[in-house]
């Protein structure tokens, strides 16, 4: 008989371990000890930790072994399995694997559906395309859907038949025994893949699977507005599977900067120019903006290096018809090799305290 050290020693917890610590440290270490673990399964490990678990778990058991050493029922023996998890039936279908698999995967009551892999790609756009939104063709090779048979694995024009295998059922129950006792599972058809009808006559095109592997045209809508480093998701367009719901497309976006306006927030910023004389006496220029028409900018008399106009509504397209502004940030250019003339005028302008 294990010592008292043994039994928490073996769940890796100190005497006064609470319930919640015991049930963790023990989902841990079955986790990682069944035998059914290619891994590291062990099982005399694993029974170690079921025992220890078996007398832990129950207050009374517990109470009895804290001031004994052991218990006075019955603990000792492996007939059949119980445990927190409630007794394990395992449904491939599922996909859980063999015995225990619903516990290592966390899986819980609710099936899930087959799913075929994601897709992640990278999509570069201008920078006018991010701002005013645009749709893009991506040409992907991947796993789709049969465009012959639509899917179904049979040939056009020929009929679905029940599948003898599983009786129409779609799942195959089997029975087995193990040191656990005897285990019942559920896996999907090999013959039918769940569908429950098998093709009388199978698709030529993708020999009865329903799905193959080909080249398509995905067409991507791409939202006004959207920033560097975005990702849209189009969902069911990435790889597809026999009888299971095809995975997510994940397009990545790239904005290529652009040589005159940058983004910030919902507004647009670019820089102007102007002559010393202009920020000093007022003028106007014309620029183009990112929708290629053009502006009338008034710079006012007195500006300062730096100053910064805003135009309402000329900036980044927003929800309900509305836009961001446009930032105007004005660098003044400072005259370079003066003519006497000129530096004659600043002269006099310093002696005017300018």
């Amino acid at each position: 008989m294990a010592t008292k050290k043994d039994f928490y020693n073996a769940l890796g917890v100190s005497e006064n371990a609470s319930a919640e610590d015991i049930k963790k440290a023990y989902h841990k270490l079955a986790k990682k000890y069944h035998p059914d673990n290619k891994e590291s399964g062990n099982e005399d490990r694993f029974k170690e930790i079921n025992e220890a678990y078996q007398t832990l778990s129950d207050n009374k058991k517990r109470a009895e072994y804290d001031s004994y050493g052991h218990v006075f029922g019955n603990t000792s023996g492996f007939s059949g399995f119980s445990s927190p998890f409630g007794d394990f039936r395992v449904d491939e279908d599922f996909n859980f694997g063999d015995i225990f698999t619903e516990f290592f995967s966390g899986g819980g009551a609710g099936a899930r559906t087959a799913r075929g892999r994601d897709i992640s790609v990278d999509l570069e756009l201008s920078f006018q395309e991010s701002i005013f939104g645009t749709k893009r063709t991506i040409l992907l090779a991947k796993t789709g859907l049969c465009e012959t048979c639509k899917g179904s694995g049979a040939e056009p024009k020929t009929e679905l038949q029940a599948c003898k295998t599983c009786n129409a059922q779609g799942r195959i129950r089997e029975t087995r025994s193990s040191f656990l006792g005897t285990i019942t599972s559920v896996r999907e058809c090999p013959a039918c893949k769940g569908r429950k009808k098998i093709p009388k006559e199978k698709c030529k095109a993708c020999q009865g699977q329903g799905v193959l592997r080909r080249q398509e045209e995905i067409s991507v809508t791409i939202p006004s507005g959207i920033e560097d480093g975005e990702v849209i998701r189009l969902t069911g367009v990435g790889e597809a599977i026999p009888n299971g719901a095809a995975g997510d497309l994940y397009v990545k976006v790239r904005v290529k900067p652009h040589p005159v306006f940058r983004r910030e927030g919902s507004d647009l910023v670019t820089d102007l120019n102007i002559k010393l004389s202009d920020a000093v006496l007022g003028a106007e220029y014309t620029i183009r903006t990112i929708d290629n028409s053009q502006l009338t900018v008034k710079i006012p008399p007195a500006t300062s290096f730096g100053e910064i106009l805003r135009v309402r509504g000329k900036g980044i397209p927003m929800e309900k018809n509305r836009r961001g502004d446009l930032l105007i940030k004005l660098n003044i250019k400072l005259p370079q090799n003066l003519s006497k003339k000129s530096k004659d005028l600043f002269d006099k302008l310093r002696e005017e305290g300018i």
